[in-house]
């Protein structure tokens, strides 16, 4: 692992990454940006701070809000410290840089992500500490994972394991690229029966555990496992599954698999249940007396930018509110562009620009054309098409065709993955900077 003084310098490498992207040129790729700011770059455009009302932006455009990002980055890596976690968090969220170097400068550990191009992503921009929560079993992505082991010896990847064909495809490939190093990898324990990835029963999870200990193309260190795909979720049935994947590590540790380690590496926590997920790691009976240190990763993502709906309702903080608490950083501005009727109204904005995957948006907020924002009483989102979203308007409302409604949505992962080029905006409307994304 890099020394501190090395780890700072990885740091402001990503950064100096990340900060070429300034220099990037605007143009009809990225939706909502002024057409006036053509041919500027990225960072020339952010200097002018503009206001997002009236400084040439076309609707729909997706607004982050500075205020609620800046909160949110430090609560959870505020309470992961409290409880003695280290945190990773899951970068397929927002598939953004800017926001990795953020979280890496707030001290975490490295970056989670779900499959071969995220993790290039990451790559492309100096993250040396990735958490692929997946099997990989593809040669041709193993043999890239090998060329980055081979060139860069601080960069570390662990991945899932839970099937000892996946073992023997990952290690077959891998003596073909000619491996130089062994891939970290570990046991991931499935959710329960009915639920994603992950093997089902301990002793499944010993085979795979032995199969690894066999090729030489990989280093077992440790398990991990996602407590959100528990069937039935409730408190008492996570705690017990968690309960299961410390276990698992104590018995794979008695075995010897993990023998020679200088850490064991002890994984789970989305954006639902990271509560239990502190509350089972700080047990002492749970990970104390393992033949080394043991690194407790947390892998929540959807906190970045919290919402309006689905995450509003499932955050822990829900369950504790003294630990602190997240708030909703999108707001998704559109148009008012038809009245035909008194109860109905159509905003310019719809399937393709607004996450609605577990739920419709919310309107939050109106703008009228003399610039006052009021709540957006009496309106109710009641479906999208591709490029509409259909209002309910209550017959005392106040909407005027041209007038900007706020929607409030669900889902950060699939409200970040419409946009390629985010506006940062602070609360009077100024736009600070442009959040880059990569899906």
């Amino acid at each position: 692992m890099p020394n501190l003084e090395s780890r700072n310098d990885l740091e402001s490498r990503i950064s100096r990454n990340t900060s070429r992207l300034r220099a990037e040129v605007v143009d009809h790729r990225f939706k909502g940006l002024p057409p006036d700011a053509d041919g500027r770059t990225v960072g020339e455009l952010a200097d002018e701070r503009r206001s997002l009302f009236s400084g040439g932006f076309t609707t729909p455009v997706l607004a982050l809000s500075a205020e609620a990002l800046e909160y949110n980055l430090s609560a959870l890596q505020t309470y992961a410290a409290r409880h003695g976690l280290a945190f990773a968090p899951h970068g397929k969220t927002s598939m953004a840089p800017q926001l990795f170097d953020e979280q890496l400068r707030r001290g975490a550990w490295g970056i989670t992500v779900a499959n071969l191009a995220q993790v290039r992503v990451c790559r492309a921009f100096g993250v040396q500490r990735v958490f692929l929560a997946n099997e990989l079993v593809d040669a041709a992505a193993l043999r890239w994972i090998a060329g980055e082991l081979a060139a860069d010896p601080d960069f570390t990847l662990v991945a899932y394991v839970d099937s000892v064909r996946g073992v023997a495809l990952m290690d077959e490939a891998l003596r073909a690229a000619g491996a130089g190093r062994p891939l970290d990898v570990v046991v991931e324990l499935g959710a329960g029966d009915g639920a994603r990835t992950g093997v089902r029963e301990e002793k499944d999870a010993a085979a795979v555990a032995e199969a690894v200990s066999a090729a030489s193309t990989l280093r077992l260190v440790g398990v991990a496992g996602y407590e959100g795909e528990v069937p039935g979720a409730t408190e008492e049935r996570v705690a017990a599954w968690l309960r299961r994947l410390t276990a698992l590590a104590r018995t794979l540790d008695a075995a010897g698999h993990f023998a020679g380690l200088d850490e064991i590496v002890v994984s789970a926590g989305g954006s639902a249940w990271f509560d239990a997920v502190a509350e089972v790691f700080q047990d002492p009976a749970e990970l104390s007396g393992l033949s080394a240190p043991v690194l407790r990763l947390l892998r929540s993502g959807a906190y970045v930018s919290h919402d309006d709906g689905h995450y509003r309702e499932l955050t822990p903080f829900n369950r504790v509110p003294d630990e602190g608490g997240l708030r909703s950083a999108f707001v998704l501005w559109a148009q008012v562009v038809s009245r035909p009727s008194p109860g109905q109204a159509f905003l310019n904005a719809g399937k393709r620009d607004a996450a609605h995957d577990l739920r419709l948006p919310e309107a939050k907020l109106v703008r009228s054309a003399d610039g006052v924002v009021r709540p957006a009483s009496g309106l109710i989102v009641t479906k999208l098409s591709d490029q509409h979203a259909w209002l309910a308007v209550d017959a005392d409302a106040d909407l005027a065709v041209g007038d900007w409604v706020g929607l409030g949505m669900s889902h950060p992962c699939t409200i970040f993955d419409r946009w390629q080029l985010i506006p940062l905006v602070t609360a009077d409307g100024t736009v600070t900077d442009y959040v880059r994304t990569f899906f």
